[in-house]
């Protein structure tokens, strides 16, 4: 049989025979916390499921999927079958069904170390082992017996037996308790993957949300060792202002009873909107003092994962081909109910300037997709968690509701949950209520929109008189050809505000005019502003309406070179800086223009948000996209600037924050790090700036990488924060070190074992792979293409994904690695569809970083 990667057709034959009436799952997590490791094979628990299930043609066959060490028993209708004759690893053949059926598969699974599946944590700092479940798109199978596909949605009952001192939480509220086992209520209708079950001495918070009739109790949790950072009034705040949002605009009362939400440990994603039980990245709790930009971001998470209650859990795609119709979804409502709900009412700021930025460059790889994608297998599913799924499709929606209306958007969305609640759905069931609603035509807005790759350019084009008064502004629209590719994206039509600004007598640079318009096709006219004063700056996508990259004409860029950091709107200034990194990225702009930009205008921005993202473009401009000869000069500039940016920052503010850590990152002289060590060692002082355990490690990373400070310093440095976050830092800090014998130590602890767990994995990659240590780390260009096949089948998807990713030598970034990158391809035409989209991207990145190098060599004249 097949093995672990279910395709779609296998998911549509299964879903058309069978239906699904309930789980029972049983768990056993006594063994979490046995002292001794198992003589061989990994750490076990035992799991009994019992499957109810009917099918439509009796007699025939079928599959349930298990991921398992062993299986003990296999019962179908009170038939023992053989469980080494009919489980091969990853699915269990089930032959003579008959109209009802019962299945109980006896197993033991697995504990994972990888995040995927039940994950076991053994906190360094006092030895408690916490556990909690990740199952998306198809890890489930990993703890239980089940049919593992989206659209075979059913009730669960779970039961678990935990340690003694332990707490547990799954979906449903606990009912019952007998002894060390609980026992918890039947779940509504729902997937697979969304299941969820945590346990271990966590620290737990309660509260209450109450609207009307409606009392929804609330929960929050983390490890004991974080309880003293955990602001679980914060995260309770924001739930409760989601809850009265999403309320209002959905008129559909929260379906699943309970509002648990778990911060845990060596998370490989953001969160998960288990229903009742929503998982998050631990990291949210901030152990050091943050900027306002930390806490947006959770708080865009928290309602994002809460959006999914409804788009997501309570209606759910039939196929992975339909993800946006969460994600999207979940992405735009997560930045809506910000502005409207939640003290950070710039979060459109945010989304324009960095959600958006994900989706452009997914957006212009080689594996680009329509936002409807074809999902031909979960290793695909996998692989479509990204730039275009969430933020592309979020910005598309946010084209919609100009598009379609606000009002019709939600009545759509309200309508949608009422017609198939508990059930499953396509594009098809959306487009129907929201073509219904607002009486447009959704199919040929989905047909450009949701079904076609790519993203569009507009570019103002603007004609005045002599005596200043514009006669034609055009907005012309080209598709993305890259240089030496062939072809281009469609035009779109584009509902967009087109900004006028100009400079007023006190500097600042404000809008004047402004006019909505319908762009389409090549070319549009936008009449209303005919007979307006020449301007000095227009924004042909001025308050993000749609979705496109933005360009300037020549005056516009004059004025942005001198004046960028006076414009006054925050929404505005961040879609110049967004446009200007996309012309960088694009070898429209030379590295050191966009560079000089930021030395000349980052110091007025006033959001911190922006901010950041300005010190990371910054960052990358120097590493991936400056000439080689320019390289260290431009390190250099860019350091002192921010060096100068931090003495002159408000003592004490996030700004100030964020400088010292752009300032560490940026450190490339002896001086820079001679300030960096007494900072740590409190000989040095700047105003305001406190040195926490969290800024201690960041001056420390640089340090490291330039080897300022050796194992001894690194150890000394764990043994004040012998915490799982300290851990972290001190195994990123120490394979920085500019030591070959380090490298070849990170490179065997990642590729040939896999003894380290996922974070660590994650961690020892981040440290290795630094660039200042390009001849040192050139070694490993070959070995990098003869292991990633290997790799690739031998570990889990995740790990696959972080090592093929990680260790690509981007770095060394020249003609032969471009080379060795074809040259790979070409040999591995039959390698997992997945791997070599991985390898396809990476080798895009890095052609486009050459061409970018050579715009800016070109610039030095």
């Amino acid at each position: 049989m097949p093995g672990e990667n279910l395709s779609r057709d296998e998911a549509r034959e299964r879903a058309e025979l069978l239906s699904v009436d309930g789980y029972e799952v049983v768990l056993d997590l006594r063994s979490a916390v046995e002292e001794a490791e198992p003589a061989e094979g990994p750490r076990t628990f035992r799991s009994v499921t019992t499957v109810r299930f009917r099918a439509s043609a009796p007699g025939t066959a079928t599959f349930a999927d298990l991921i398992a060490p062993s299986v003990n028993a296999v019962t179908l209708n009170g038939r023992a079958l053989d469980p080494s004759a009919v489980f091969d690893g990853a699915r269990i053949a089930l032959d003579g069904l008959e109209s009802e059926n019962v299945l109980v598969v006896d197993a033991n699974c697995a504990f994972s170390r990888t995040g995927e599946g039940m994950h076991r944590f053994v906190d360094p700092e006092d030895g408690e082992v916490y556990l909690y479940t990740q199952y998306e798109p198809a890890d489930a199978r990993r703890v239980y017996a089940n049919f593992e596909q989206p659209d075979l949605k059913a009730p669960y009952r779970f039961e678990v037996t935990a340690p003694e001192g332990w707490q547990v939480w799954s979906n449903g509220a606990e009912e019952s308790r007998e002894g060390l086992t609980r026992r918890f209520a039947e779940t509504a209708p729902i997937s697979t993957y969304i299941t969820c079950v945590v346990a271990g001495p966590y620290h737990y918070v309660t509260d209450t949300y109450t609207r009307g009739d409606l009392t929804i109790p609330l929960g929050a949790m983390c490890r004991k060792g974080l309880a003293k950072h955990f602001d679980a009034d914060d995260v309770f705040l924001v739930t409760k202002q989601g809850f009265d949002f999403f309320h209002e605009h959905f008129d559909y009362p929260y379906p699943f009873g309970k509002y648990d939400q778990a911060f845990v440990p060596e998370y490989n994603l953001g969160a998960m909107e288990n229903p009742g039980m929503v998982t998050f990245r631990e990291e949210y709790i901030f152990r050091g003092k943050v900027t306002r930009a930390s806490y947006e971001r959770r708080c865009n998470t928290i309602l994002h994962e809460m959006a999914h209650m409804w788009f997501g859990d309570l209606v759910t795609m039939k196929w992975w081909d339909d993800l946006w119709l969460k994600e999207s979804f979940a992405d735009f409502m997560g930045s809506f109910s910000q502005v409207e709900a939640t003290r950070f009412d710039q979060a459109w700021v945010t989304f324009a300037n960095n959600r958006k930025a994900w989706a452009y460059r997914a957006d212009q790889l080689p594996s680009t997709h329509p936002v409807t994608a074809d999902i031909r297998d979960l290793e695909d599913a996998k692989l479509n968690f990204d730039g275009i799924t969430y933020a592309k499709g979020a910005a598309v929606l946010k084209q919609l509701v100009a598009y379609v209306g606000r009002e019709a958007f939600l009545e759509g969305a309200r309508r949608y949950f009422k017609a198939n609640a508990y059930g499953n759905t396509t594009l098809d069931d959306l487009l129907s209520v929201l073509g219904e609603v607002s009486g447009r035509d959704m199919a040929q807005w989905s047909r450009a929109w949701l079904q076609t790759a790519g993203v569009n350019t507009l570019t103002p084009v603007v004609t005045c008189d002599a005596g200043g008064r514009i006669t034609e502004l055009a907005v012309v629209q080209e598709g993305d050809a890259l240089p030496g590719q062939p072809g281009a994206e469609a035009a779109r039509p584009h509902r967009v505000a087109v900004g006028l600004y100009r400079l007023d007598t006190d500097g600042s640079l404000v809008r004047y005019a402004r006019a909505e318009a319908d762009v389409a096709g090549a070319r549009s006219v936008v009449a209303e502003l005919t007979g307006r004063e020449r301007p000095d700056l227009v924004l042909v996508n001025d308050d993000d309406l749609t979705y496109c990259k933005m360009r300037f004409d020549e005056g516009s860029l004059a004025t942005l070179r001198s004046h960028l950091g006076s414009v006054t709107d925050p929404l505005a200034r961040a879609l110049c800086w967004s446009a200007l990194w996309n012309m960088t990225r694009d070898a429209l702009m030379p590295a050191r223009d966009f560079i000089s930009l930021v030395l000349a205008h980052a110091g007025r921005e006033s959001d911190v948000g922006v901010l950041q993202m300005l010190h990371g473009q910054a960052l990358g401009a120097i590493t991936h996209y400056a000439a080689p000869e320019w390289r260290e000069q431009g390190g250099r500039v860019l350091a002192a600037c921010a060096l100068q940016e931090l003495r002159f920052a408000e003592p004490g503010s996030e700004h100030q924050l964020t400088w010292a850590r752009f300032f560490a990152a940026s450190a490339t002289t002896e001086g820079d790090f001679q300030l960096l060590l007494g900072l740590l060692e409190g000989s040095a002082r700047i105003d305001g700036l406190e040195v926490d355990q969290e800024l201690r490690w960041d001056f420390l990373l640089p340090l490291a990488a330039h080897g300022a400070v050796d194992e001894g310093v690194l150890d000394a440095e764990l043994a004040r924060d012998d915490t799982a976050s300290g851990k972290r830092h001190q195994v990123r800090c120490l394979a920085a070190r500019p030591s070959a014998a380090v490298k070849d130590q990170a490179w065997a602890a990642v590729v040939e074992s896999d003894a380290l767990s996922n974070a660590l994995v994650e961690a020892t990659i981040a440290g290795m792979q630094q660039p200042s240590q390009r001849a040192l780390l050139a070694g490993y260009a070959r070995p990098y293409f003869e292991v990633i096949e290997r790799v690739w089948a031998e570990r889990s998807i995740q790990i696959g994904m972080d090592v093929v990713k990680g260790l690509y030598p981007a770095l060394q970034d020249d003609a032969v690695t471009l080379a060795a990158t074809d040259e790979w391809l070409a040999a591995h035409a039959d390698a997992a569809p997945a791997l070599r989209r991985l390898v396809l991207e990476a080798r895009d990145d890095l052609a486009r970083a050459l061409r970018a190098q050579a715009c800016d060599a070109a610039a030095a004249g």
